[in-house]
C-alpha cells in the first residue's frame, strides 16, 4: 500500500519514516488528506496535526477518502482525537489516548495540544496527557499525595496549552503552599528525568499497525 504518515512533534519524521517504512510529513492541517488521496496514497496514518493557529484536518476529507477505500490509522494527538469522531465511519484508532477519548474520559482539544519549534515540529510545551500521566506516577511512587496531584492537575489544566511546562505547574503548586521545597525540587527532578511520555508510546503504536497493515 502507497502509505503516507503525517507526524513530526510527538516522534520525529525520521524515526517514523524508520519505523513505518512510510512516506512521512508534517503535522496534519486542513487539505493535506485530500492531497494525499489525489497523490493516490491509500494508506494514511494521522498522529500530530495542526489545532489552533491554522485549520485543523477536517471530518469531511477524512471522510470523503474512507469513503474511497483509503485506510486511515489515527493515535496520539491530531490523529487520537480524530480517531475518536471518526471510528463509527471506518477510521482505525490507535492507543491509550484514542481510548480516552472515545470513552469521555478526556474531552478537550487542549488535552493533546503543544507549543511547536515551527522549522524543526518539536514540542516546547508540555501535553496534558503527559503531565497527567506523570503526576501520577509520581503519586505511585510515595512522592505526592492524592490531593497534591490533583491540585497540580488543576493548575495544569487552568494554564494555556502554551504555557505549560513542569516547572511552571510545580512552582504554581509551591508558591501556593500546597508542596514544600523539597517536594517540590524532588517531584521537578522526577518530571524531568521520568516522565511519562503516553504520547511518544501511542506514535510508536499507530506506526506499528501502519507496518502491520503493510505486511
Amino acid at each position: 500500500m502507497k502509505t503516507i504518515v503525517f507526524a513530526g512533534t510527538s516522534i520525529g519524521l525520521e524515526e517514523a519514516g524508520k519505523l513505518s517504512g512510510a512516506t512521512v510529513h508534517g503535522p496534519v492541517k486542513r487539505g493535506d488528506v485530500t492531497q494525499a488521496v489525489k497523490q493516490g496514497y491509500d494508506l494514511i496514518g494521522i498522529i500530530d496535526g495542526i489545532f489552533f493557529h491554522r485549520a485543523a484536518v477536517g471530518h469531511r476529507e477524512i471522510l470523503e477518502a474512507l469513503r474511497k477505500n483509503v485506510t486511515i490509522v489515527g493515535g496520539c494527538s491530531m490523529g487520537a482525537l480524530r480517531a475518536s469522531e471518526m471510528d463509527r465511519h471506518g477510521m482505525i484508532g490507535v492507543g491509550k489516548i484514542y481510548e480516552w477519548y472515545r470513552d469521555g474520559v478526556i474531552e478537550d482539544d487542549d488535552e493533546v495540544a503543544v507549543t511547536t519549534n515551527p522549522e524543526t515540529y518539536e514540542s516546547i510545551s508540555a501535553p496534558l496527557v503527559n503531565i497527567r500521566c506523570t503526576f501520577l506516577s509520581a503519586m505511585d511512587e510515595g512522592i505526592i499525595s492524592a490531593g497534591q496531584e490533583a491540585f497540580l492537575l488543576d493548575i495544569a489544566k487552568a494554564t494555556h496549552y502554551s504555557l505549560r511546562s513542569y516547572y511552571g505547574i510545580i512552582k504554581s503548586a509551591r508558591d501556593k503552599g500546597m508542596l514544600d521545597e523539597k517536594t517540590a525540587a524532588f517531584l521537578l527532578d522526577f518530571c524531568r528525568d521520568r516522565e511519562v511520555d503516553i504520547k511518544r508510546k501511542d506514535a510508536l503504536a499507530v506506526l506499528s499497525r501502519i507496518k502491520e497493515l503493510n505486511i
